[in-house]
């Protein structure tokens, strides 16, 4: 504990370098040992790799498998604190694109903490370079390409195929990620929602709006989505799926009409980790067999 405390003295009077100095390359980790995950897509890779014996800590969005929730938890992947971080005397931070803060980060790397912050693009592609980061990292790289053709390689060239097929549909969706009164807050371009969509083969229908934004119900009408995606976490605490199909105004859509409603874990849909791809094959499958 003095030494914590004396750490966090020296950290008040150093001159902190700028973000851009994190390290996001994937060269192997001079010292794994004492790994602390910060973020569920990154936290699922590790124990898809089975390399889970180098975490000491997580952080609250790690969440599956089970076992990792077991672990100290260092608070939120973008509201890291110093203090909780030091405490576990950690070699390696690895941890998703938004980790943070910046300043918390920087001060990790003046104590010789390595910091990796994980690239992420939303596509399969980027799932597969995100788990050869990674692996790489932790110098597994060998291992992960096997574990991929084991566990993957069927699933993504199926979904590939239904990709192609459903993008010729001419059908389109959205992907609620809460519902804020009668305003939804709905995936627009540069999500992971607006990514997930995009997996299946289908259009999304607020491709032209950026970021999570609130609709109306009016909007969703106009739109007139033939497929509605809800992540299940807001499906067990605010019930979302039984409101949309009471809602005798959103009832007129082809959605609802049709009760094509797809859920899922929302971090299997949203997180761009190995699970993102069976539950994206599982909602092209549901989309394709709509004749």
């Amino acid at each position: 504990m003095i030494k914590l405390f004396n750490v966090l003295i020296l950290l008040q009077f150093v001159q902190l370098s700028a973000q851009g100095t994190i390290n996001k390359t994937c060269a192997k980790s001079a010292d794994p040992s004492k790994t602390i995950v910060a973020g569920g897509s990154v936290a699922e890779i590790i124990y898809f790799l089975n390399l889970d014996s180098y975490l000491v800590a997580a952080d609250v969005t790690s969440i599956y498998p089970k076992q990792v929730t077991e672990l100290p938890s260092i608070g939120y992947v973008r509201n890291l604190s110093i203090e909780g971080l030091l405490s576990m005397h950690p070699t390696l931070l690895i941890g998703e694109d938004d980790m943070g803060p910046p300043n918390v980060l920087n001060q990790l790397e003046v104590v010789n903490v390595d910091v990796r912050i994980i690239p992420e693009e939303r596509t399969i592609a980027g799932i597969m370079d995100k788990i050869d980061c990674v692996a790489r990292v932790l110098g597994e790289e060998s291992f992960a390409k096997r574990q991929i053709n084991k566990k993957l390689k069927s699933q993504i060239s199926s979904l590939s195929k239904l990709k192609k097929i459903n993008s010729n549909s001419g059908k389109k969706g959205m992907l609620i990620l809460s519902m804020r009164g009668t305003s939804p807050v709905v995936a627009g371009a540069e999500t992971s929602g607006d990514g997930f969509i995009a997996l299946t083969g289908i259009e999304n229908i607020y491709n032209s709006v950026d970021g999570w934004k609130p609709v109306t119900i009016e909007s969703i009408i106009q739109q007139n989505p033939d497929y509605i995606f809800i992540p299940q976490r807001d499906v067990h605490q605010n019930s979302d799926i039984v409101s949309l199909k009471k809602n005798i105004l959103l009832q007129k859509t082809s959605a609802i009409k049709n009760d094509n409603i797809i859920t899922d874990d929302a971090m299997a849909m949203l997180g761009f980790s190995p699970r993102t791809i069976l539950s994206a094959l599982n909602a092209a499958k549901k989309i394709s067999d709509q004749k």
